[in-house]
């Protein structure tokens, strides 16, 4: 029965007080006492059909902005399972492999000024083969990424770290060396920046400097060896050069 229908019920009751084909003419006084009882009565019945509703269908809403067009892939990022993200990982096969390689910067906001804290970066890349190596168990974008990959949350100050090792070109050598990049803030969707490539790469021709889109800013890094560790630095503005962004 819809609340309409309890109303117009409630009215005809009050004035005739009907109760299982029974019709009782009531006084003024009688009429006004029991329509303040099933009022106290109703309006505590519409309360709690009220809450119980609410509990059952809450409002859903959402504050994600949709950014960056289509990226295919990106849904990796959210693959990290049960992993607790801080603002260092260290990738699978960094002490098997040479050369050593720390990556490492800050994410700002899109100022270019203030830190972005809170932001999950994404990064894969394949072995010194160029291959996406896999183990074979793989589920969902390991599949396709490999298990050569890592996840990191900025910290408050909106600096990263991640240590792997320097990946291997393709093996037809149709692109230079190269780790993809996928970046998530608190209140969007998942999108790619550009790919961390490496300045004195010989794959690197001018042409291909000059595709590069610049998402979150330059990605092209001269790696500088600090004791026997290659370190590149890479800062990232977010949202620059990101559709849809504002």
């Amino acid at each position: 029965m819809t609340t309409g229908h309890q109303l117009s019920r409630f009215i005809h009751q009050v004035n005739t007080l009907e109760f299982e084909n029974e019709s009782v003419v009531l006084t003024f006084e009688e009429k006004t006492m029991q329509a303040r009882i099933y009022q106290r009565l109703i309006l505590v019945t519409l309360i709690l059909c009220n809450i119980s509703c609410s509990g059952q269908s809450p409002e859903k809403t959402s504050s994600v902005r949709l950014v960056g067009g289509p990226c295919e892939g990106c849904e990796g990022l959210s693959e990290y399972g049960n992993k607790t993200l801080s603002s260092i990982d260290t990738l699978p096969l960094f002490k098997e492999h040479e050369p050593k390689l720390k990556v490492t910067g800050t994410v700002f906001k899109k100022d270019g000024i203030t830190p972005a804290a809170g932001v999950i970066l994404y990064i894969y890349h394949t072995n010194r083969q160029g291959v996406y190596q896999t183990k074979g168990n793989e589920t969902g974008w390991a599949k396709r990424h490999g298990f050569i990959r890592g996840w990191v949350k900025t910290d408050l100050n909106g600096q990263y770290t991640f240590y792997t090792f320097r990946p291997g070109a393709y093996p037809d050598k149709s692109e230079p060396e190269h780790i993809h990049l996928t970046v998530k803030e608190p209140d969007t969707n998942e999108y790619y920046l550009d790919d961390y490539l490496f300045d004195d790469d010989p794959l690197l021709t001018p042409s291909v400097r000059k595709k590069q889109p610049v998402r979150g800013g330059a990605g092209i890094m001269r790696p500088v060896n600090e004791n026997g560790l290659l370190v590149i630095k890479r800062d990232i503005i977010l949202g620059l050069n990101i559709p849809d962004y504002e």
